[in-house]
């Protein structure tokens, strides 16, 4: 992996610029329709997850969200991270270093130049954002997600 300024531009644009290859099925109850999906979202919402759309860095509150709570899908309510493994990445996105289990799925997306790795929740299939190898330890991981997708609980817990 290549590394210095330049790396750094790559990933902060992959992250801005990104889209899906393919939306997963959604499982059980979560299959709605567009039109159904239009009732429940914000237009915005609509577009990030369901047409893998990408907010503007740094327009997310939920990036500067410092409060102890828990993470959920904004279109099906799905715990996905803790505020424990959430961190400061200074990409202008809500990051995280690990998912709760089995919250979410990944799959390959190929649209940009580089190849990388897609992040969906696994029960309605929304579009969340990217994940990449250049997060802190323990896991080396950089969930970055998109506030729009996210509903944050404050004083939740897992």
């Amino acid at each position: 992996m290549a590394t210095g300024a330049g790396s750094a531009v790559v990933l902060l644009s992959a992250c801005r610029n990104g889209h899906a290859t393919e939306r997963p099925p959604a499982s059980g109850a979560w299959k709605l329709t567009p039109t159904q999906w239009r009732q429940r979202l914000t237009p915005a919402q609509f577009h990030i997850l369901r047409e893998a759309g990408t907010e503007p860095p740094y327009s997310s509150p939920l990036d500067h969200e410092k409060r102890a709570g828990v993470y959920h899908c904004a279109g099906c309510a799905l715990a996905l991270y803790s505020s424990k493994t959430k961190y400061d990445s200074g990409t202008g996105w809500p990051s995280f270093w690990k998912p709760l289990p089995n919250a979410i799925g990944t799959h390959r997306d190929t649209r940009l130049l580089m190849a990388r790795t897609e992040v969906h929740c696994r029960r309605c299939g929304g579009h969340l954002g990217h994940v990449f190898r250049d997060g802190p330890p323990p896991t080396g991981l950089r969930y970055c997600m998109n506030g729009l997708a996210l509903q944050f609980r404050p004083g939740e817990t897992v």
